[in-house]
């Protein structure tokens, strides 16, 4: 086992004190621990092994905290096994999976394996793709790894930054937020990944859509529970795991929200909602939820999760890339944005 099934959430203290003085005092010595424990982090990251150039960064390094796992702890897929889909047996219609189609050739990566691995370094009709899903935000997001005009690859660092997977190129060992998609220390620090549309939808729809395509599988199928969810019960929970920052108002946490970031300014829509109207139009992009898939973050058997439904968007009847994730995710990483309710 990989040993982060037990991640909890960081519990936090509250004293209370009289006197303006002793609150001045505590916040002069907190504000001196956090500056100490940030600039001792990559001290530590080295001592670990990392050659990462830290002196380049756009970010807080206390921030990111350890999820458990070192580097690659959470194993990568680097030589990815495919079956055609009328080859495929053992996984549940209603499982959800990730799709990506390019140029036509269709592959569908399925959650109970992703979430297992996080990443898997691909080649999809030629182009050079990273597969990459976080479960923690339940962001399953699809980059290029063409970078600066090279072909990386890219692993994890077993580090979460705002509950958010740390992932880091094998090149120069630049650290990426996978939310992002940027590098956020390294000597690739501000770099971006093209991102490119994928779906979230069930293993059935899949495989009708698309008869002629391809499947993940299992390069071992003995190396993991593959089908067993070991974040049991964690989009049913009222705080998310290894997060210390703000929470959204007026929705849950871990409400599952859809965000579309190729507007011009970025676009959330809780799911409630598109479970409610079905449909629903924002400045030209077309977000559409239908039944009829499971979520992989509920029972411990991804085949028997609570029903959540799936979620496309389009525009001018095109894919766009977008993610379902949650609430408490909107407000880390965009906390301009509105989520429609």
């Amino acid at each position: 086992m990989l040993g982060f099934t037990a991640r909890q959430p960081a519990s936090t203290g509250h004293a209370i004190h009289s006197g303006a003085i002793v609150i001045a005092l505590l916040a002069a010595l907190l504000l001196a621990v956090s500056t100490i424990s940030a600039a001792a982090q990559p001290d530590r990251w080295r001592s670990e092994g990392w050659t990462t150039d830290f002196s380049k960064s756009t970010i807080d390094f206390a921030t990111v905290m350890s999820g458990g796992p070192l580097k690659d702890g959470i194993p990568p897929i680097d030589d990815p096994v495919f079956l055609p889909v009328t080859e495929a047996s053992g996984l549940d219609d209603k499982e959800p999976v990730m799709s990506v189609v390019i140029n036509g050739a269709a592959r569908a990566y399925p959650l109970r394996i992703m979430i297992w691995h996080e990443i898997v370094n691909d080649t999809l009709a030629g182009q050079p793709i990273s597969v990459t899903y976080c479960p923690l935000c339940n962001a399953a997001i699809v980059f290029g790894r063409t970078v600066e005009g090279a072909v990386t690859s890219f692993g994890t660092t077993g580090k979460l930054r705002n509950s958010d997977l740390v992932m880091y190129d094998r090149e120069t060992e630049s650290w990426w937020q996978q939310f992002s998609g940027e590098a956020i220390t390294g000597s690739r620090t501000g770099t971006k990944l093209e991102v490119i549309p994928s779906r979230l939808e069930s293993w059935q729809v899949f495989s009708t859509r698309h008869p002629d395509g391809e499947v993940l599988a299992p390069n071992n199928a003995g190396l993991r529970d593959y089908g067993r969810n070991p974040y049991a019960g964690y989009d049913s929970s009222s705080v998310p795991f290894l997060y210390r920052g703000a929470m959204p108002e007026g929705i849950a946490p871990l409400s599952y929200v859809v965000v579309v970031r190729e507007a011009s300014e970025p676009l959330a829509v809780s799911l409630d909602k598109l479970r409610r109207d079905n449909a629903v139009t924002l400045d030209g992009f077309e977000f559409t939820w239908v039944p009829g898939v499971r979520s992989a973050l509920d029972t411990s058997s991804i085949a028997q999760g609570r029903e959540i439904g799936s979620v496309t968007v389009t525009r001018d009847g095109v894919d766009v890339a977008h993610e379902l994730t949650f609430a408490f995710v909107i407000s880390a990483f965009l906390p301009q944005t509105v989520i429609v309710q």
